[in-house]
């Protein structure tokens, strides 16, 4: 039998409440299930909900599973003056209830009590998030659909070791902090929610206590997966992604790609300024696929590398300033949207990569930035957790839920939108702890050296797990400095990278190409030097982003001479930059020779095209671009000593070089004259041959050069030179590069 409700009507005082229950209304509660929720004592049961602002409340009688009972709500009673209710009876309640309550100006509400649900997250997940070694935390952390009992909502859920109290807030419940306080999972420091009904699109922080100085703040979900677009800083509860991916052959072949022997050409693009709608508004991630695609594969790339386009509050960051790292950027659209990008992409044959900060991020308020009241994602020490220079803070790389987060999200970036590849921001930044710090601003390790062993350690962890998860996917290193290994196996005592940017031969070239030609012969090194190592790394040759801004000029206007000249000696780097030993990077806007420095805020200058010399120097790209990736010679043996050889790299009096580059048995000859002198009848010995064919010479016409040259064919003569027996004598054009390949 049934007992007849007594649900109590006393009206306690504040003094008269358990001290579970003060705590609860003062906010100070770690776990408020003890208090709310569903009890038993004895026969009886007992309900109580924690409502501020509520002036009635009642329980639907309802049972999920079945259908509601036809019986008269329940009435809730207030506790004392505080915004507790509470019911208690012999009621034979369903597991999980709804709440009926009324505000104080009359307006009604509904919710799915969410303190009748038990802990959600496993106590294997605890222990592997604990261990740093929860490969998909992202799924466990954050703001995840779940269906739970059969009701649907949001497991909202945080890593705050130092918490008193976490909550969530959001537009659900008035951005109250004291609406929906979560469970903390014990010494694991994870506090988790499962809030029913929850809809996709609210948005919702999370508000944190800290438990020693009581300071209150309100962080974005670091684990979230959609935003506010700046300057709001909220996160956003996403929909479940419905997307059908298309790319299954992509993958399949990527698999079976031989990335070290075969042909990259990377166009690094920022989306935000490639090209703009009229008014200068965004193009949209499915709007760029549309038109960058057929533009990149015009030019013959092989990859496209995006910056940054994880979430960031700052433009002028660029996206390095990352504070959302689950997030693609809302500035261009939605996850879906991303991946429809990627997609468009892989059904196109262009590889995306992604450029990853793993070095540092920003000191905004709302993010990273003592997440729960003290250091945690950052070294409390400031001597490690500051770069002073950059104004940012530095990942504890001791950390395991750190390295968790950080392995976690760059295998989430692959797994969930198909990257092939993540290109690791200032990777130097992380492995000297003296890095951009003067002397008595940084300690030593415990061997007393300058190096960053945590870093080390995670680094090689990072690459073990990506190659091992996701074969066929590279990770570079942007990396300036001279340490060792950097792409060999982290087995053998390397860093574990597939490749490393090649800073030195970019410096190297830069500074000579900058030279007037007449003294290029005191800095022919700076050419043969790079050489002597180029096989010490397996190298990207880089003219990147970095090379345009801060009034370094673009690199058009980093070539001496008068105009004529200027585009001459563009076409040239180009052309030696295609032939050197390593993979290619080049920077948007580079490509049709954009005159002005590369401003994030506005589109790339298109209307450049309409002269001829631009699109000659875009001309040249494409067949550069076509041209290596058809010719095995000048990929296939990037990484080895056996792809390369010099025909002459002594004659700096009249600044030439020339070399055989060497692939699949077959072989090209390169000659580069960096000096604006036509050199006639000019002789190098080369490998033996009948005759070879003028296939590319970056003086030609088609390129709005002054078309010098050996008009397509040059013949073989028995005269024995620089060791061989056999010689050619060309017309090198000025300020060219020549391109020859045996018949």
């Amino acid at each position: 039998m049934v007992k007849k409700s007594t649900a109590s009507s006393k009206r306690l005082t504040p003094r008269q409440l358990s001290k579970d229950m003060q705590r609860l209304t003062e906010g100070r509660l770690h776990d408020p299930f003890i208090v709310l929720g569903k009890h038993y004592i004895a026969d009886n049961s007992i309900i109580r909900a924690w409502l501020p602002g509520a002036n009635k409340v009642r329980i639907e009688h309802t049972d999920f599973n079945h259908s509601i009972f036809q019986r008269p709500d329940l009435i809730m009673q207030r506790i004392g003056e505080t915004d507790l209710f509470e019911y208690s009876g012999y009621e034979n309640l369903p597991p999980h209830y709804r709440l009926l309550w009324q505000d104080k100006q009359g307006q009604t509400f509904s919710t799915i009590d969410p303190y009748s649900f038990a802990a959600q997250i496993t106590d294997f997940d605890l222990h592997l998030i604990k261990e740093g070694k929860h490969h998909k935390i992202y799924q466990v952390l954050g703001a995840n659909h779940r269906e739970v009992d059969g009701i649907s909502g949001v497991l909202f859920a945080t890593w705050a070791p130092n918490a008193q109290r976490v909550s969530v807030i959001g537009d659900f419940n008035r951005w109250n902090g004291l609406r929906h306080p979560m469970r903390c999972r014990g010494s694991s420091g994870i506090w988790e929610l499962f809030i029913p009904e929850v809809r996709p699109g609210d948005c919702y922080k999370f508000e944190i206590c800290h438990r020693d100085s009581g300071k209150l703040l309100q962080k974005m979900d670091i684990y979230g997966q959609q935003f506010e677009l700046r300057p709001k800083t909220a996160s956003v509860i996403k929909a479940n992604s419905d997307y059908h991916w298309h790319d299954q052959l992509w993958l399949e072949q990527r698999l079976q790609r031989d990335w070290q022997h075969g042909p990259m050409s990377i166009y690094e693009c920022h989306l935000g300024s490639w090209r703009r709608h009229k008014h200068g508004q965004w193009l949209n991630y499915r709007e760029l696929a549309e038109q960058l695609v057929p533009y990149i594969q015009s030019l013959g790339f092989t990859h496209i590398e995006l910056l940054p386009i994880t979430e960031h509050p700052f433009d002028g960051s660029w996206g390095y300033q990352t504070l959302g790292y689950f997030a693609p950027s809302s500035r261009f659209g939605d996850a879906d949207d991303f991946r429809y990008f990627v997609d468009y992409c892989h059904q196109h044959h262009i590889g995306v990569l992604l450029d990853w900060v793993a070095s540092h991020f920003p000191k905004d308020d709302h993010g990273l930035r003592e997440y729960d009241g003290g250091p945690l994602y950052e070294y409390g020490d400031p001597l490690k957790g500051e770069h002073q220079a950059w104004d940012t803070l530095v990942f504890d790389y001791d950390r395991n839920e750190v390295k968790n987060f950080l392995i976690a999200n760059a295998l989430f970036w692959l797994e969930e939108f198909h990257l092939d590849g993540l290109r690791v921001d200032a990777v130097a930044s992380m492995l000297y702890l003296d890095y951009s710090r003067p002397e008595g601003q940084w300690q030593p390790n415990i061997h007393g050296g300058n190096e960053n062993l945590e870093a080390v350690t995670f680094l090689q962890t990072l690459n073990e797990r990506v190659h091992h998860d996701h074969p066929g996917a590279v990770v570079i290193a942007e990396e300036s400095t001279a340490w060792p290994q950097v792409s060999s196996p982290a087995y053998l005592g390397g860093l574990g990278f597939s490749m490393k940017w090649n800073m030195g031969w970019m410096h190297d070239t830069l500074e000579y190409m900058q030279q007037d030609p007449i003294y290029r012969h005191y800095h022919h090194d700076k050419l043969t030097f790079g050489l002597l190592y180029a096989w010490s790394e397996n190298f990207v040759l880089a003219l990147s982003h970095d090379e345009v801004v801060h009034e370094k000029k673009s690199l058009l206007e980093k070539m001496p001479g008068d105009n004529w000249q200027k585009f001459a000696n563009l076409r040239l780097l180009y052309t030696y930059l295609f032939t050197y030993p390593g993979k290619k990077l080049l920077f948007m806007g580079s490509e049709f020779a954009q005159r002005n420095e590369w401003d994030h805020d506005q589109s790339l200058d298109w209307s450049l095209l309409q002269h001829q010399s631009h699109r000659g120097v875009q001309q040249l790209v494409s067949d550069l671009n076509k041209l290596y990736c058809q010719q095995p010679a000048l990929y296939a043996g990037d990484f080895s000593e056996a792809g390369f050889q010099w025909l002459d790299c002594h004659d700096s009096d009249q600044s030439v070089l020339s070399y055989s580059r060497y692939g699949e048995g077959q072989h090209i000859i390169v000659i580069v004259n960096f000096t604006p002198v036509p050199r006639y009848t000019y002789r190098i010995g080369v490998p033996k041959a009948r005759r070879y064919r003028e296939q590319l010479n970056s003086d030609s016409s088609i390129y709005d050069g002054s078309n010098v040259g050996n008009w397509g064919e040059v013949k073989v003569d028995t005269i024995p030179w620089m060791g061989y027996e056999q010689s050619i004598a060309l017309t090198l054009p000025p300020l060219a590069g020549l391109i020859l390949i045996p018949e």
